[in-house]
């Protein structure tokens, strides 16, 4: 039997995501051809991710930030994507943080 994970986003990990939204919109209106549907697919993108780690968050690379325990979670998308930065605390996920990857790092 697979075992269930709970996932849970912290504070920073939702305003990322606000913030990644945010920039997708404000990269589409500045576009000359703008693709309205690209906001929407990211966050289905990343939404789909984060489905990934209620049952299988140990598949993920450990993350060089952190406290040793930490993973990322690298979700393709275009000819970037997104990463994930979590740890497993018993049956829950906690996703600190969420970013681009031409982001520097997970801090502002």
């Amino acid at each position: 039997m697979t075992r269930s994970y709970s996932v849970v986003l912290l504070d920073q990990a939702i305003e990322d995501l606000r913030r990644l939204e945010d920039f997708a919109i404000d990269r589409e209106l500045a576009s000359a051809t703008p693709d309205w549907s690209v906001p929407q697919r990211a966050l289905d993108a990343v939404r789909e991710g984060l489905r990934l780690l209620s049952w299988s968050p140990y598949t993920c690379r450990r993350a060089e930030l952190g406290n040793g325990r930490s993973r990322e979670l690298v979700i393709p998308f275009g000819t970037t994507g997104y990463v994930v930065l979590f740890e497993v605390v018993g049956d829950e996920v906690v996703v600190g943080a969420v970013r681009h990857q031409r982001e520097d790092d997970y801090r502002h």
